[in-house]
């Protein structure tokens, strides 16, 4: 029996997206230059947090109109008489995170300057949240809740990453209660707890909590104003949205992500120029900005579609 000459197999090629992925370390000089606020609000029922998460957003907002992401039945709406600003909802019925992605991307198409979730809650919680996601995939895993994670920690990374990388200001309000603890037997208050994953107050630049007398105490805060603060029944405009718009722009410069967007859709882009796009994106953490895709209307993040070109000019000229 004679076997066949060998032949050389070359290796395959890389992914056309690892250009991308596998970029340099570099270090740059640190800046605020585009650094946008994000304010967290939790409290329980009746503390006042819409109304605060409102004032807020309009004190960010600067006279524009904001958009407000309703999951209360309308509770932001009710407001609308009282407020001295302008602003438009979307309610939502069900609340898969991977639909507030689509919502964020929607009102960065619109460019609202400020967008308010009411509350952010609902999608840890609610029909079709990130919980209820969990306890669909364990079927998938024999039955094991535990390993459901794996379908349902992917996509609360993903809306957080697209609700922190919102080309604008982000104002959230969420649930929180009364965390009760058996100890020997017996109850003991443990403190309130926000109804939301644990720890996700620390992803915002600036968290708070509010209780049922209206009184407000920050609990976490990048902005050097508010640390060990407190406030009674609080003008969120002049309490909180200014004194933190005024440190976040102290010698920063405003950076328009509608720039990176027009580029990356660009008939002239290339894909070098692509490439170095996406470090540029890169470098200013954004590359996780929702938009909806030009062609399919369908919520893609900024780095993404970059990449998604980039890729594809590539092989066409390979062609």
């Amino acid at each position: 029996m004679t076997l066949p000459a060998p032949s050389r197999v070359g290796r395959p090629q890389a992914a056309a997206s690892n250009e991308y992925d596998n970029g340099p370390f570099t270090f740059r000089p640190a800046t605020k230059d585009g650094h946008n606020a994000s304010v967290a609000i939790q409290g329980p029922s009746g503390s006042g947090k819409t109304w605060t998460g409102l004032c807020v957003a309009s004190g960010l907002a600067e006279g524009q109109r904001f958009a407000v992401i309703d999951t209360e039945r309308g509770a932001a709406a009710l407001y609308v008489n009282d407020l001295s600003a302008s602003f438009d909802t979307l309610p939502m019925h069900r609340y898969d995170p991977r639909d507030l992605q689509k919502a964020l991307a929607a009102a960065a198409q619109r460019r609202y300057p400020v967008v308010m979730v009411d509350s952010l809650s609902h999608f840890w919680s609610g029909t079709d949240g990130t919980l209820d996601q969990v306890e669909n995939a364990k079927s998938k895993y024999g039955g094991n809740k535990f390993a459901g994670w794996k379908d349902g920690t992917p996509i609360q990374n993903a809306m957080i990453e697209a609700l922190m990388s919102y080309p604008g200001h982000v104002v959230v309000t969420m649930r929180s209660y009364t965390d009760w603890v058996l100890e020997k037997g017996q109850p003991v208050n443990k403190g309130t707890r926000v109804e939301q994953r644990r720890g996700i107050e620390f992803e915002f630049g600036v968290a708070a909590e509010m209780d049922k007398s209206n009184q407000l105490r920050f609990i976490k805060s990048r902005c050097p104003a508010f640390r060990g603060r407190e406030f009674d029944r609080p003008d969120g405009a002049r309490d909180i949205a200014k004194p933190y718009l005024d440190w976040l722009r102290d010698g920063a410069k405003p950076i328009d992500p509608a720039v990176w967007i027009n580029a990356a859709n660009s008939p002239e882009a290339t894909p070098d120029s692509l490439l170095a796009l996406y470090r540029e994106v890169e470098a200013a953490s954004a590359l996780a900005t929702p938009l909806l895709h030009p062609d399919t209307g369908k919520p893609i993040s900024l780095g993404d579609r970059i990449k998604e070109r980039g890729t594809a000019l590539k092989a066409a000229s390979a062609a």
